[in-house]
């Protein structure tokens, strides 16, 4: 069995702008098959519009108020929501409040996956 707590993980910047905090993932554990991560976005910050080929991600927002933008669909979303982003499809978020939501991958996250338009 393998715990880690999100308060012991070190927070980065991603390629995409968000501050992320690798909860579960192949940098701190031997998942290999999704990772789990937590983000945060400051009050009005937009992550940078990209895709994955080959992840598969799902967003669930914990606290704050956004807007998502997945193939060119734009919706606002709220705690409590849950967001299913297919493989390849273009994406990103902006915080219309201060935004922290949990991102699941799998295959798990890397930066080689991510793709900007």
């Amino acid at each position: 069995m393998i715990i880690r707590n999100l308060s012991e993980q070190p927070p980065f910047t991603t390629k995409d702008g968000s501050t992320i905090r690798s909860i579960l993932d192949r940098s701190n554990s031997p998942a290999t098959l999704q990772s789990l991560a937590e983000a945060s976005l400051s009050q009005g910050q937009v992550t940078i519009r990209h895709y994955h080929r080959v992840s598969e991600e799902f967003y669930f927002i914990t606290e704050g108020l956004g807007r998502m933008e997945v193939n060119n669909e734009s919706v606002e979303v709220k705690r409590g929501d849950a967001i299913l982003i297919p493989p390849g499809a273009s994406h990103q978020i902006h915080a219309i409040t201060t935004l922290r939501f949990l991102c699941c991958c799998a295959p798990p996250y890397s930066d080689e996956d991510t793709f900007f338009e």
